[in-house]
């Protein structure tokens, strides 16, 4: 039998060929970042932080329909702020990076050494809840200074051992809400307001399906009494925990002595949230909707929603075809989708018009349209979507185009969302036993040691010691107890006792 030609793609090597070489090539072809020279750290290019910058606008303006005001917070956090928590140390500790100096100076050898030591050593900022205790100490006396809801835009510092771009790095960027109030109720309540605030982001912009649940005791954030978050399927079938939003209780308020006068006239401890999510998010965006061709951008995110590639041989032509683009551009000027300008970036560089084709392609920009001198006179565009195939292009007028615009983009929008909704629920099974557990999570190749068939919904019995025998033995973890479980009698996958509910089992990133 003759061997079926193997497709050319744009990207090598592909998703099947090696994930994560693919992933980090994906980034690379698009020019959205690269490493620094600092170890572990990124620099974001262009189109990669216009990506976040996208990212940051939509959720800013959802977290303030919600009440929420941004604030700034110092990057440095005294050592002794974080003592006062046990447990916030303990989950932070390895991942510190520790300021010890205040300056510099020559080393007598040409070099420079530390001088001056500091009083109190300083964090660099891993997360702020302990800072804006601090704050939020000063600022609360009484029951009528509360909620206090506060969101922070900022980079973060977590000396992590292993990085990838955007996925895990030594600093980066993200949001982090912090609130106080006067009851236990009304924080949780904005625990899971939050929760609603991240899923239906996810879904509805970055168009990523996300299973909303909470973590279990020893996934929870540090210090936190209970952890929510959303769990994303990437195209690997690994698990990416894309946002978490965590009740705090009263820990953190004891810790930072955030008290208030209640209506009853008592002194009490204020109930305390956070809750974030990071550039991990274009991580997710990347793993769960690009192809082998290269970014896959979800209109509602993308930098640029629509990419020109005017095609001609003369300048006469080009003039031409020019002044049909500008006239294209007026028609789209008042238009707004999402809240935002409909932004059209024009590729005339002097290359070939398959190569700017292809550009954009692997940029991920969702609509590409080609002009030449026949589209010119017929008044057409040549129109390529990036959610279907690079060949599949088709003329289409330009009355159409400007009067269907809404529909194409919202077309795409919902096409990758689907698509990406299909995957993670065609991979997605229920399991009983415990043999069938176990296979299903070891590696049948040992080349390729990290596939698998995706997510598991089995019962746990609540113990952590099957959980951690879990871990230990197939690097599985439990991503979270989702929060639309049915009660459903059971055995443990791991011990073979009682179990009232299924949880979600997958390996991650």
């Amino acid at each position: 039998m003759q061997q079926q030609k193997k497709q050319i793609t744009a990207i090598t090597p592909t998703r099947e060929d090696d994930y994560p070489q693919w992933y980090l090539q994906v980034i690379k072809s698009a020019d959205m970042a690269e490493n620094s020279d600092v170890r572990g750290c990124m620099v974001i290019k262009p189109w990669g932080y216009s990506i976040w910058e996208n990212i940051h606008f939509v959720l800013d303006d959802m977290f303030k329909e919600t009440g929420h005001k941004n604030a700034y917070f110092p990057l440095f956090i005294p050592k002794s702020f974080f003592e006062k928590e046990a447990e916030h140390v303990d989950g932070f500790a390895k991942e510190c990076a520790v300021v010890t100096h205040s300056k510099l100076e020559q080393d007598g050898k040409g070099g420079l050494k530390p001088a001056s030591p500091l009083t109190e050593e300083l964090i660099v900022r891993p997360t702020s809840e302990t800072i804006i205790g601090a704050s939020f100490a000063k600022w609360v006396q009484s029951y009528r200074d509360l909620p206090v809801l506060i969101n922070q835009w900022a980079n973060v510092v977590r000396w992590e051992m292993r990085t990838r771009l955007f996925l895990r790095t030594a600093e980066f960027l993200w949001q982090e809400g912090h609130t106080a109030h006067e009851t236990e109720l009304e924080a949780i309540e904005e625990t899971e307001k939050m929760l609603e605030v991240y899923g239906e982001f996810a879904e509805q912009f970055l168009a990523v399906p996300v299973i909303k649940g909470r973590k279990t005791a020893s996934e929870r954030f540090p210090g936190a009494v209970d952890t929510y978050c959303i769990e994303a399927m990437m195209q690997d079938k690994k698990a990416l925990q894309a946002g978490t939003s965590h009740f705090l209780g009263q820990k953190f308020a004891k810790a930072s002595n955030i008290v208030y006068q209640s209506r009853e006239g008592s002194l009490e401890y204020a109930w305390t949230t956070s809750w974030g999510v990071s550039t991990r998010l274009i991580g997710a965006l990347i793993m769960a909707h690009s192809d082998d061709n290269g970014l896959v951008l979800p209109p509602r995110i993308a930098p640029a929603h629509i990419a020109i590639i005017p095609i001609y041989k003369n300048d006469e032509d080009k003039e031409k075809i020019m002044e049909y683009i500008q006239e294209l551009q007026s028609a789209l000027k008042s238009l707004r989708y999402f809240d935002r300008k409909i932004r059209i970036e024009i590729d005339a560089r002097d290359i070939s018009g398959g190569e700017r084709s292809w550009n954009w392609i692997k940029k991920g920009v969702p609509i590409r349209l080609e002009i030449g001198k026949k589209e010119l006179e017929n008044r057409t565009f040549f129109m390529g979507r990036r959610d279907l195939e690079p060949k599949d292009k088709k003329s289409i007028s330009f009355d159409d185009f400007v009067g269907s615009i809404y529909d194409i983009l919202d077309s795409i929008q919902e096409n990758i969302f689907q698509k990406a909704l299909k995957f993670r629920d065609e991979n997605i099974i229920s399991i009983d036993e415990n043999s069938e557990f176990y296979r299903f999570f070891t590696p049948k190749n040992s080349e390729k040691p990290e596939i698998h068939g995706g997510f598991v919904k089995a019962h746990w019995c609540g113990d952590p010691a099957c959980e951690e025998k879990i871990k230990e033995e197939l690097k599985v973890t439990i991503r979270c107890i989702p929060l639309n479980n049915i009660k459903e009698e059971g055995v443990c996958i791991c011990c073979g006792k009682k179990s009232l509910e299924r949880v979600i089992f997958a390996k991650s990133y």
